[in-house]
């Protein structure tokens, strides 16, 4: 296992990622298919499939369990925080062609402006080009979403999202709106720890297979915990 912890953009946010996580990923992809096939979830801006992952999940929900177990620390030591509470996790699977995205889903989003609220993404089976960038609204200059600048987040983006070409895909490197201030690479066992708030964007080469099959497609786990 090897930890580091990056300073991104201006604000200089942390982002924790962690190299050779579980040194057991085979074992984890193979749970992951056992699952499938994935359901589309309603009112989700996921582009892609996402299997909740629940109690009764058996070796899945021991998988998340121990993810929490072993990431506790480097959220402690990270973001000062001394305990948190599992609010969701799943298996996901991008999945959805840059032809048909929504506008929404072409542009970076947040999760969540509370600040104790935090994404685990541990990258299973992932093309290579692939990823996870980090973002700033140039127009407002805003990196991570608050309660203080929502408001204005929310107003810009849907003002911008609207002028957005239709064909215009996943959004790749900087553009007009927003500025990439930091892009780290898909590597398969590394686990990416940052505050929901953090404007960001999966890595979508257009070249990879948007299969919804496991074995095949980009797969990730994602965790949201909440701090105390």
């Amino acid at each position: 296992m090897r930890p580091e912890l990056r300073r991104v953009g201006n604000e200089q946010n942390p982002v924790v990622v962690i190299d050779e996580f579980t040194g057991k990923l085979d074992d984890i992809c193979a749970i992951a298919e056992a699952l499938a096939p994935y359901p589309e979830l309603k009112g989700n801006y996921y582009p892609g499939l996402r299997r909740v992952i629940g109690s009764a999940d058996g070796p899945a929900s021991d998988y998340v369990e121990d993810i929490c177990r072993v990431s506790a620390q480097f959220i402690a030591g990270a973001f000062d925080i001394e305990s948190f509470t599992l609010l969701e996790a799943s298996f996901s699977m991008v999945t959805t062609k840059p032809s048909d995205l929504s506008r929404p889903q072409r542009a970076p989003h947040f999760d969540s402006p509370d600040p104790k609220h935090f994404a685990l993404l541990h990258y299973l089976r992932v093309p290579s080009g692939s990823g996870t960038a980090f973002y700033r609204q140039r127009s407002t200059g805003i990196e991570r979403v608050t309660d203080h600048n929502i408001a204005q987040f929310v107003t810009t983006a849907e003002r911008e999202a609207a002028l957005l070409a239709d064909d215009s895909g996943y959004i790749s490197g900087s553009d007009r709106f927003f500025e990439q201030v930091e892009a780290i690479e898909a590597i398969p066992d590394r686990l990416l720890i940052y505050q929901g708030g953090l404007l960001h964007s999966g890595i979508i080469p257009p070249t990879m297979s948007f299969s919804s099959d496991p074995g095949e497609g980009r797969l990730t786990a994602n965790l949201f915990v909440r701090g105390r």
